[in-house]
């Protein structure tokens, strides 16, 4: 069924939560929107440019210290080629690294999932490099002394310092490149995984003693040894200020604890924390919150979740209360239906680009299934937009699946935007995201949305559904620029 609940025009009414202040998003300046997307695309380009940059000044360092000059034989021709490679692959690691470090400014100009998908995309090129680069080398070598490759491993394990370390780094790289595989890594749960990634770690600080003990390719006072420093030194510290300093200050700072669990449905809540200094949290609609619960069982897993509505502030110091909305989706989010009040909790973020910083647009449309309905609900409270200038499509089975749908109403309501609710069965195929109904009378996102291609679209619902919305995105003329949506299958 298609039921268009308000049309695109402002009423009178306020929201519904009497925790709720009524919303207020005042529309920038003309031509904002596409001043703050072109800047971002200078950062993705600043970004994509140091990404190529580092690759060739690890080479280019390795030539201008003389690296051609040691070639006279095709046992040394061997063992350059297996040097560049281990310069190449070490390189694209500690890349990975920095992409899966939660750095701000590349949160802000690419998103969180969007970071990790290239960390993904490095994983294979940078195993496949180090994998040459051990090879060649143990040719190379073992040309050089008369040794078959095997052999040539095998004194290299045990006569040079530090090498033992480069063969289980090597281990672990393919460990963890196995298991991010996707045919794997859905044979074991999340938290299997999650341990076994960390191995990356202890891979790459298992690969550096060798670099700097064997040969003089990191020589002292080479810049090869100065530029290999440097970018070890920052990544180590990037990853350590971002992943751990930085979730542990925000904890401290935020002193996050349940106030209360709500029912919204039958396996849905309203989880309530009250906190401290939430104000800085404000303006973070659609973004979101890597959260651990700290009781007992709950603490080590973490959870990531949209914030479902503005934080709250109840005086100037910041107090005041925040909340996600949780469905019961398996055996970690079934125990956090039951979480008591006083239970204290540990955050991290916010991440992402679901939020008006990926704005393009002055017009923009929120499309949402189930429990994907809840950040597109704290983005319509905060992002800007003129009265008229903004589209909710709602879909669901039943009534009953738009969670936090009387919410969504009241504040498109308040804030002049059309609402569409969109229940029914889902129609037949894989195509579709629309109900069978809407599906056989030949609807489309242009029947509800028809100057759709002039805005931006946020999409956000369980995965084959949202790939669905947004291919019918592109058939109606929408840019891929000005599709917004943000993957947690990470």
């Amino acid at each position: 069924m298609n039921t268009q609940l308000l049309p695109a025009s402002p009423a009178a009414s306020s929201s519904g939560r009497p925790e709720l202040s009524a919303p207020s998003a005042k529309m920038p300046a003309p031509g904002w929107f596409a001043r703050q997307y072109r800047k971002r695309r200078l950062r993705t380009d600043l970004l994509t440019v140091i990404a190529w940059a580092s690759v060739a000044a690890a080479i280019a360092l390795w030539l201008a210290d003389g690296g051609v000059t040691d070639i006279t034989s095709p046992a040394s021709l061997f063992t350059a080629a297996g040097i560049v490679a281990g310069l190449a692959g070490m390189d694209l690691v500690l890349l990975m690294l920095l992409l899966a470090a939660r750095i701000p400014f590349i949160d802000r100009t690419i998103g969180h999932d969007r970071a990790l998908e290239f960390h993904g995309k490095l994983g294979k090129p940078s195993l496949y490099l180090l994998l040459s680069h051990g090879i060649l080398l143990a040719v190379g070598y073992g040309m050089a002394e008369g040794l078959d490759p095997v052999t040539e491993s095998i004194n290299l394990w045990v006569q040079v310092p530090h090498m033992w370390l480069a063969f289980v780094s090597m281990a672990l790289f393919i460990a963890v490149v196995v298991t991010s595989l996707v045919a794997v890594r859905r044979r074991f749960p999340y938290e299997f995984w999650y341990v076994v990634h960390l191995l990356t770690y202890t891979a790459v600080a298992t690969s550096i003693p060798h670099q700097f003990s064997v040969g003089g390719l990191f020589a002292a006072g080479t810049w090869q040894r100065w530029y290999w420093l440097a970018i070890c030194i920052y990544t180590g510290t990037a990853l350590v200020y971002f992943r751990v300093l930085e979730p542990v200050l925000a904890t401290a700072r935020h002193q996050l604890t349940v106030a209360r669990v709500e029912a919204v449905a039958p396996g849905v809540v309203n989880i309530v924390m009250r906190g401290r200094k939430l104000d800085q949290l404000a303006g973070t609609g659609g973004r979101f919150f890597i959260w651990r619960f700290l009781a007992p069982g709950m603490w080590w897993h973490p959870h990531p979740f949209s914030l479902s509505a503005e934080p709250v502030v109840h005086d100037p110091d910041g107090q005041g209360t925040l909340r996600v909305t949780v469905r019961n989706l398996g055996n970690g989010s079934a125990q956090l239906l039951r979480l008591r009040k006083g239970t204290k909790v540990a955050l991290e973020g916010p991440y992402g680009m679901l939020s008006t910083a990926a704005r393009t647009r002055n017009n923009v449309v929120m499309i949402g299934a189930g429990i994907g309905i809840t950040p597109l609900r704290a983005l319509l409270e905060t992002t800007p937009f003129a009265p008229g200038g903004a589209t909710v499509l709602l879909r669901g089975h039943t009534d009953q699946d738009l969670y936090l749908a009387r919410e969504v109403l009241d504040l498109c309501q308040a804030r002049g935007a059309r609402l569409f609710h969109l229940t029914g069965p889902r129609a037949r195929g894989h195509s579709s995201w629309l109900s069978e109904d809407a599906a056989r009378n030949g609807y489309s996102l242009t029947s509800y949305v028809p100057d759709i291609a002039d805005a931006d679209v946020y999409v956000c619902g369980p995965a084959a559904w949202a790939a669905n919305v947004i291919a019918d995105a592109g058939k109606a003329g929408v840019p891929e620029d000005q599709i917004h949506h943000e993957r947690f299958d990470w």
